[in-house]
């Protein structure tokens, strides 16, 4: 692959991911024993940034990094920080989501967040009207998170019925990780309430990253977004707003991505049809409060 003979895809272990990997760990430990005496306002979203972080770790550990090992990666991470869902149904679903002739597939991929139009149309009021509010950015962050774990929930809640293999396995080990977590809390300084409440801050944090990132469009590759971003945020998403990129080169490792895209911008802005943003504030000003998107799938019909 190209990527490889030009140094983008690694060899051996990266040693600046397992690093950040332990300084991520030791962040969260920092906040709970460090700040809670100085004030609970800070250690909240001090929390929420090591879940954030961590939660984008978990995405490098599922596409092979640090290590070549899966069980590795995996055993590195094993202590959910964002507690809310199991890392094995993350690394399955992402996975099929990478399926890229389907995304945005109401029902084949698993992260999209249009609706079957069919589908939408018999909705009740209420339930639309939330998905309407989902569909801008400030709802998206604010009731994106317990919304997404109702509806991962549910649904991981009908496959195990159904005798889906793998589904109660992950999460028995999701609790067994979440467990110790608890425990470390309850020892800190820190309430129980301020780190659930950091987890759920991590996880509205990574709701601006997944907001927009793809979108309804006749082909696959116009369908990913490239955020142009080099500031905090395009660090805790450890450069995966250059989703197109990912998307087309989805195991070259996060410190590669910026220079990969450098490289071959154009190349990567043809593809996708010029969907580009400067920047998150850029994104923060125009979606605020307005939906970018329809909630059902504006090509849906006419593909189907």
């Amino acid at each position: 692959m190209s990527e490889g003979r030009n140094g983008y895809m690694p060899h051996g272990v990266e040693w600046s991911t397992l690093a950040l990997i332990l300084a991520c760990h030791g962040g969260w430990l920092a906040a709970l024993w460090l700040l809670p005496p100085v004030s609970l306002a800070l250690t909240v979203p001090a929390l929420g940034l090591m879940a954030a972080l961590h939660s984008s770790l978990t995405h490098e550990a599922l596409h092979g990094h640090p290590f070549r090992r899966r069980w590795l990666n995996e055993a590195l991470l094993f202590f959910p920080l964002s507690m809310a869902i199991p890392y094995g149904r993350f690394r399955d679903t992402h996975l099929a989501h990478h399926e890229d002739e389907l995304l945005t597939d109401p029902y084949d991929d698993p992260e999209s967040n249009f609706q079957d139009p069919a589908i939408w149309t018999k909705l009740p009021g209420w339930r639309k009207g939330l998905l309407r509010m989902n569909n801008t950015l400030l709802g998206r962050v604010v009731l994106g998170p317990l919304m997404g774990q109702v509806c991962f929930m549910a649904g991981d809640w009908r496959l195990a019925r159904r005798g889906e293999p793998g589904i109660v396995r992950d999460w028995i080990l999701h609790v067994l990780g979440l467990v110790p977590v608890i425990w470390v809390v309850l020892q800190s300084p820190a309430p129980l309430w301020a780190a659930v409440l950091g987890a759920y801050a991590g996880l509205g944090l990574l709701k601006i990253r997944t907001f927009l990132e793809h979108r309804a469009h006749e082909t696959a590759q116009g369908r990913s977004v490239v955020i142009e971003d080099r500031g905090l945020l395009a660090f805790l998403f450890l450069n995966n707003n250059l989703h197109a990129v990912h998307h087309r080169h989805p195991g070259v490792p996060w410190h590669a991505l910026p220079r990969l895209y450098q490289t071959r911008r154009a190349e990567f802005l043809q593809a996708n049809g010029g969907y580009v943003y400067r920047n998150y504030l850029q994104i923060l000003r125009n979606y605020l409060l307005h939906a970018k998107d329809p909630v059902p799938h504006p090509l849906w019909q006419q593909e189907k």
